[in-house]
């Protein structure tokens, strides 16, 4: 594993790690909301010996700053990815995201579709929630700090068979979202407020696969079906039996999909 720091063009420093063979296609990872980059690890360990792997903490997550212009949005976190594989000479990759990761993959397969050969996007959709509850939420984490929402997120995270029976794996997700600056979340969460893709999703080319979490409260499998259904002829939908966090939850039969879909 290597790591790096990249400047993104608004001067957030992006935290990076790469894994396995340069040779190898690439692949980068995008986390979600109020995650870092080692959500993915058990995706790492079962597919860095066929793909280049890019692990990057989003901007204010993780070791990633939380400067920057005073409002983020959407197109800064799709740029983000553009400056990484910049930064690593890669010329298209292929792509990774959840939730928050799943929009910027959107994104990138609506505006930066040379770069990419294949696209997966799961528990996510065109539109999340709401801008007064995102808004609200960058208010409270602003005046509260992370350590409240970080004790209700599992709830939004996981089933609760998955809570009940992993409880060190769910501890760990608490500890680290505790940890994290709550001035990036909430910056994230303006991203979030601001971001409908609805009206342009269905100007992706890019081969994508988008998975829906069967126990998915917050972005449903209805929400993967409407924006798979958007894409059309170049999206394949798939559920697997998870909640929000679904890498996690069902983890082999995630990175099965996904390997699948790449590798096709």
């Amino acid at each position: 594993m290597t790591n790096y720091k990249v400047t993104s063009h608004d001067g957030v420093e992006l935290n990076v790690q790469a894994y396995g063979d340069s040779s190898n296609p690439a692949l980068i990872f995008s986390n979600s909301l109020g995650t870092n980059l080692s959500m993915w690890q058990p995706q790492v360990e079962a597919l860095k010996s066929k793909f280049f792997i890019i692990c990057y903490d989003t901007r204010g997550h993780g070791d990633s700053s939380s400067t920057g212009s005073n409002r983020w949005a959407i197109d800064d976190l799709g740029q983000d990815v553009v400056t990484i594989l910049d930064f690593l000479n890669v010329d298209k990759a292929s792509f990774c995201g959840i939730s928050m990761g799943g929009m910027t993959g959107q994104w990138l397969g609506i505006n930066a579709p040379d770069r990419f050969n294949k696209i997966v996007v799961s528990n996510t959709a065109a539109r999340i929630g709401n801008k007064e509850a995102w808004d609200t939420r960058a208010e409270q984490v602003r005046e509260q700090g992370l350590s409240d929402l970080a004790d209700s997120a599992p709830g939004r995270w996981f089933s609760t068979d998955f809570i009940n029976s992993n409880p060190a794996v769910v501890n760990s997700f608490i500890a680290k979202m505790k940890a994290g600056s709550a001035e990036g979340y909430a910056r994230c969460c303006e991203a979030l407020a601001d971001a409908d893709l609805r009206e342009d999703v269905s100007k992706i080319t890019v081969p994508t696969l988008v998975v829906g979490g069967e126990l998915d409260p917050v972005t449903t499998v209805d929400d993967a079906k409407w924006l798979g259904d958007k894409i059309g002829t170049n999206a394949v939908i798939k559920t697997i039996s998870a909640s929000h966090i679904a890498n996690i939850e069902s983890a082999d039969g995630f990175t099965q999909l996904v390997k699948q879909f790449l590798l096709d």
